[in-house]
């Protein structure tokens, strides 16, 4: 059965012109953007869309809009919020490898925790999941596949709701960067390792050596992904 794709509203639309038009460069940062009857035309939209998809841009930290004054595109590295992060994270293809890396750098830090939490609670699942994980396939596309489901289930059950908020704002990312890192077989191999260790301390609860595992096995990713980016 083929999945469709849900239409877009002309807000949305208009936004993601907008996106790309700052992402690119032709809207600088800093600069002001044209008036709203000349941006209308620019993008093919209605002045009433336009004005929408504004609003939720600078909601989310692209723009800095005040009343009587030019629309200017704010220098989202240095203001935007953790909306621009998670647009940033859906759009891979307009990133370059440092961006991953800064995105690993952050999961050297948070994931020793959350594994930590998680196995202090709920041992016993995440055991099994990792169970299911001993005869993993050889593709890069199972081992994405598990990774997300691993770091998925111990957000899930870290005692702090922030973990699995801020992991689900880089799904569309986590998926793309976690297949160019399986293409390589010594990663998988790294991985499934990896899997074995964890499984050893969910059946002994230990959790704080799950915590130093996932510390060793999240600096040994970012280094890898360094050397091969």
């Amino acid at each position: 059965m083929n999945k469709w794709k849900p239409i877009q509203k002309p807000a949305e639309i208009a936004e993601q012109r907008l996106l790309d038009a700052i992402l690119s460069g032709r809207f600088a940062v800093n600069s002001y953007l044209p008036g709203e009857r000349d941006l209308a035309a620019q993008i093919g939209v209605t002045r009433p869309t336009l004005r929408e998809a504004l609003q939720r841009l600078a909601r989310d930290g692209w723009l800095d809009i005040q009343h009587g004054k030019p629309t200017r595109v704010r220098d989202y590295w240095l203001e935007g919020s953790m909306g621009v992060l998670s647009t940033l994270a859906q759009m891979p293809a307009q990133q370059t490898p440092d961006f991953v890396s800064h995105l690993l750098e952050i999961r050297v830090l948070l994931a020793p925790a959350y594994t930590r939490q998680a196995m202090e609670s709920s041992a016993a699942e995440i055991a099994a999941l990792l169970a299911k994980f001993e005869s993993i396939e050889d593709t890069p596309t199972a081992f994405s596949d598990a990774d997300w489901e691993v770091h998925h289930l111990l957000t899930l059950r870290a005692a702090n709701p922030i973990f699995r908020l801020l992991l689900n704002s880089f799904q569309g990312m986590y998926h793309v960067m976690a297949e160019h890192y399986f293409v390589t077989a010594e990663n998988r191999e790294r991985s499934r390792a990896y899997y074995t260790e964890l499984l050893a301390c969910a059946k002994k609860n230990a959790y704080l050596k799950a915590e130093t595992l996932t510390r060793d096995v999240m600096n040994e990713s970012l280094a890898q992904w360094k050397k091969s980016s």
